[in-house]
């Protein structure tokens, strides 16, 4: 992609605020969101189609009080007593669920809350997904760390105690380059137990190089499942190309990782039908791969720049409760991500009932953990993908996770 395009959109040539106007008003002059570019593998797989099918399908308006009664009474959630669950009727009962859900995380977790933080290494991207703050239109300042800037952030992550980093690019090949977040991976191999990737899609091969730099899962927000609104928010770049993204993590675990966690941005389009698609690909690959972690991340979509354009759907506290309690219920051994998204308090209430996994001394920057941690400003950060609610550090965060009774846990598990 042409490098004009990461410069203030005041600047950008002609032609290219001329492509921007039309990529945004004449979804004639887009590419087939559903067909492939070149270079992308396609696997043979009937996920997708499994999951869309029944996506398509759920008419929510349908379940009364009674299926939710029906559904909590059921030792075992089916795939009908979730749709049930995650309907409207079921509002009324998320004390029921709060109750169901709590006891399904005790039974499988325990009191345990796992910690991990991120770090953005860059920040170029090539796609115009409009909702985004990374997005190649969009005026911000831009960033790509060196393997020394990488290890010296690093290093001040690893010192405040943190055992688990998950490591994030903007989407651009060209600036973040498979090899460079590979060796990006090789550093976080020196300094932390744990190391997951939430990057562009890749082929198994590359999957299967990252994972032999050290990568042990990987994490992919397919946004949203919905694929008409999808092609309208993705208007630009690889991330247009539906499929391939549905199919990322499917690639990384034939490529022999260990781990990958699933995702909607709730709030892009019905975050119920969202919902339900985001744990049938889970369900589904759970049962292809039974070897494998898989998790569950749920953020809802926050405020970023040029966010009025795209009419979020507003999802509230209540509402992604009930469906992280749904999401517990039907999938008892799944892992659940709350992210810093949500607000110090929601999260707090979240991990005794139904979440496993929250991060800690965040920034969505870029090369700005120093300045986070220690205060020293660093004036050459890049900007930050959207804005963050619970601000908290490791250690507040692992004392007030101590606090509420819970085991804040670092790393559970041990290379032999």
């Amino acid at each position: 992609m042409d490098n004009n395009y990461f410069v203030d959109s005041d600047k950008l040539s002609e032609a290219a605020l001329e492509k921007k106007h039309r990529l945004e008003n004449d979804p004639s002059s887009r590419t087939d969101h559903m067909k492939y570019m070149e270079g992308m593998e396609q696997i043979s797989s009937d996920i997708r189609e499994r999951v869309l099918s029944e996506m398509k399908s759920y008419d929510y308006s349908k379940y009364t009080p009674a299926d939710v009664l029906r559904a909590l009474r059921h030792d075992t959630c089916s795939v009908e007593d979730f749709k049930a669950l995650l309907s409207p009727a079921a509002e009324p009962f998320l004390e029921q669920m709060a109750e169901r859900a709590r006891l399904e995380t005790q039974k499988h977790f325990g009191n345990t809350v796992y910690l991990f933080t991120p770090l953005y290494i860059a920040n170029y991207c090539e796609n115009y997904c409009v909702y985004c703050g990374f997005n190649c239109y969009n005026d911000i300042r831009r960033m790509k760390l060196s393997m020394e800037q990488i290890e010296h952030e690093m290093k001040v992550i690893s010192e405040s105690g943190m055992e688990e980093i998950l490591i994030l690019t903007g989407e651009s090949r060209a600036q973040s380059s498979v090899e460079y977040i590979g060796e990006a991976c090789k550093l976080a191999r020196k300094y932390f137990r744990l190391v997951g990737i939430e990057i562009y899609p890749v082929n198994t091969d590359e999957y299967r190089y990252l994972h032999e730099c050290g990568v042990d899962y990987v994490t992919v927000f397919q946004e949203t499942y919905d694929s008409d609104r999808y092609e309208q928010l993705h208007l630009l770049g690889h991330k247009r190309v539906f499929p391939y993204r549905f199919e990322a993590q499917e690639r990384a675990l034939m490529a022999g990782m260990r781990g990958i966690a699933c995702s909607a941005l709730l709030g892009l389009s019905d975050f119920r039908r969202d919902a339900l698609a985001s744990a049938l690909h889970v369900y589904h690959l759970q049962r292809k791969y039974p070897h494998a972690e898989i998790s569950l991340s749920c953020p809802r979509l926050r405020p970023i720049v040029n966010n009025e354009k795209i009419n979020p759907l507003d999802v509230h506290e209540k509402q992604l409760c009930q469906v992280l309690c749904a999401y517990r219920i039907f999938l008892p051994f799944c892992g659940i991500t709350v992210s810093s998204r949500e607000s110090e308090s929601f999260r707090n209430g979240i991990v005794k009932i139904a979440a496993t996994k929250i991060s800690a001394g965040v920034s969505t920057g870029i090369g700005d953990h120093e300045s986070k941690y220690t205060g020293k400003e660093n004036d050459e950060a890049g900007d930050e993908q959207f804005e963050i609610s619970d601000g908290r550090s490791l250690r507040k965060m692992y004392d007030d996770m101590s606090e509420e009774g819970l085991q804040p846990v670092l790393n559970d598990y041990l290379y032999v």
